[in-house]
């Protein structure tokens, strides 16, 4: 299997474990939701976890992969101001979870980097495959 190949399949490997993680550990989670959005932390832990896991499934089928990925893209900005929440809030724990917390924040964009390569590489496999 070619690294094209496998690029989505570990995104969506990603996804689908972060969805689980939502509801098997849903209190780190809660902790990170913005107070500003209406409704219970919880509900909100676990929305996202099932749009994790349905973006993982749309990853993983070549037919939805695209669509699927572009939506990954646009979840992981969606979720940056937990993230920014988050390093707030653990601004006072000791350093190497602080470090932790901070380092979280850079990361979201080469999560958004690797989802829209794979929506792009699957946009060229479906020019490739109707050439074939």
């Amino acid at each position: 299997m070619s690294r094209s190949e496998r690029s989505p399949l570990l995104l969506a490997g990603l996804l689908a474990g972060m969805g689980v993680a939502h509801f098997a550990v849903p209190r780190p989670f809660d902790a990170i939701i913005p107070r500003s959005l209406p409704g219970s932390p919880r509900a909100w832990t676990h929305a996202s976890g099932v749009a994790e896991l349905a973006l993982a499934a749309g990853v993983a089928l070549p037919r939805t992969r695209r669509t699927a990925a572009l939506a990954a893209a646009g979840l992981f900005v969606g979720v940056f101001p937990a993230n920014v929440k988050m390093a707030w809030d653990w601004r006072h724990r000791p350093t190497p979870l602080k470090a932790a917390a901070v380092a979280r924040l850079p990361f979201q964009v080469p999560l958004v980097l690797w989802a829209r390569s794979v929506a792009d590489g699957a946009g060229t496999a479906k020019i490739t495959e109707g050439r074939s």
